[in-house]
This record gives structure tokens, C-alpha cells and sequence, in this order.
């Protein structure tokens, strides 16, 4: 099976700490949640979650860096601009397997540079 969010399929550890980053918080678990049902506007989402819009917007920064999340800018009827998000597809299967093949790249220096 492959791991893979919209068009990326992951491959490096980093890859897979962007989503794991993004997924390792309960207000974007909630965000992903609503936009699983379809796209949402910005001011609708932040009510839905019951966040501020500053904090949407950090929360889904995250999404978007992960690329679980994309958003466009549309103009309604009466010409203001909205900007709508919407969930890409994605897959992951998280085994021992893999988190053991993942720690075989990484490398972890001490402090003073050595290792």
C-alpha cells in the first residue's frame, strides 16, 4: 500500500512529520472532520469549530503545509472575495514497519555537533 496526501506520495520521514505535525492536534482533527463533508468558507468554518479566525488560519497553515488541506479565493454575487478550503484525499497506513524503514534516514546530532 501506498502513503499518499493529494499528489504527494510519502516517501522521506519528511514528509510524514509535516502530517503527523498537522494531525497531532484536536482542532485540526475537527477541521478535517467538517471539510470531509465538503468545501467550506472561511467564516463558516471558524464558527463551525468555534475558533477565532486568526486561529483557524494558523491551524489550517498547518493543514495546507501538510497538503491536506487546499483553499481558492472565489468572489460571491456581491463581489466580496471568499475564501473556501477543501480536504484533498489522502491515505496513510501507519505500521511498525514503516516507522522502523523511516528511523533507518533519520539522524540525530547532539548538541555540540557531534554524533
Amino acid at each position: 500500500m501506498k502513503n499518499f496526501v493529494g499528489d504527494l506520495n510519502l516517501k522521506k520521514y519528511e514528509d510524514y512529520v509535516n502530517v503527523f505535525d498537522a494531525l497531532s492536534h484536536p482542532a485540526r482533527i475537527k477541521i478535517i472532520g467538517i471539510l470531509a463533508e465538503g468545501r467550506q468558507y472561511v467564516s463558516e468554518l471558524a464558527r463551525l469549530v468555534n475558533i477565532s479566525r486568526p486561529l483557524l488560519y494558523m491551524h489550517l497553515k498547518k493543514l495546507e503545509t501538510a497538503r491536506l488541506v487546499t483553499s481558492t479565493m472565489e468572489l460571491s454575487d456581491s463581489g466580496k472575495a471568499m475564501k473556501y478550503y477543501v480536504l484533498e484525499d489522502f491515505e496513510l497506513q501507519v505500521t511498525k514497519e514503516l516507522l522502523n524503514q523511516l528511523s533507518e534516514t533519520i539522524v540525530i546530532e547532539s548538541p555540540g555537533g557531534k554524533q
